[in-house]
């Protein structure tokens, strides 16, 4: 992996909470809220000094405006939802271009197990457990912020223990 092993870890520390949030909000209320989005960014805007070379720190931020730009023009086309795009444009920069092809395989999976999740619970008395979520009741539409926080974790998680 090209991400660093020590940066991994420390960036673990303070996203894992804030990838669970993200998941349980968007199954909850069909949104990702804004604080935790930026939270999440505020965590590589603090840390990532101190973990990443220089070089690398900049090209990785600049990653986040890169992805924030292309999110807002997918959010316009209908193709994603504003929420999905702010929490992508804030994970960004803890991904090495050298590992997307294994983020996309991530995520791939990663959506896979959260979309059958979801399913199975939404037509079985699991639902029970949640009843006044919103995600239970919103059609085809699927809380993509269950996939989306728990890939970012993983590669994360990866990252940490086969990392640079």
């Amino acid at each position: 992996m090209a991400f660093s092993a020590t940066a991994a870890l420390w960036f673990l520390t303070f996203l894992i909470p804030l990838c669970l949030y993200v998941a349980f909000t968007d199954l909850q209320a069909m949104r990702i809220a804004n604080g935790t989005v930026i939270a999440i960014a505020l965590v590589f805007a603090l840390i990532g000094p101190l973990v990443l070379p220089f070089e690398v720190y900049l090209w990785q931020l600049a990653q986040l405006g890169i992805v924030l730009v292309a999110g807002i023009v997918a959010n316009a086309a209908g193709i994603m939802g504003a929420g999905d795009a702010k929490f992508a444009a804030a994970a960004a920069p803890y991904i090495a271009l050298g590992d997307l092809q294994l983020l996309i395989v991530i995520f791939t999976a990663v959506l896979l197990a959260a979309f059958a999740a979801h399913r199975i619970a939404k037509f079985t008395p699991l639902r029970r457990i949640a009843p006044d979520w919103d995600s239970w009741d919103q059609g085809r539409k699927f809380p993509m912020g269950l996939a989306l926080g728990p890939t970012l974790a993983l590669y994360l998680m990866l990252a940490a223990a086969y990392g640079t």
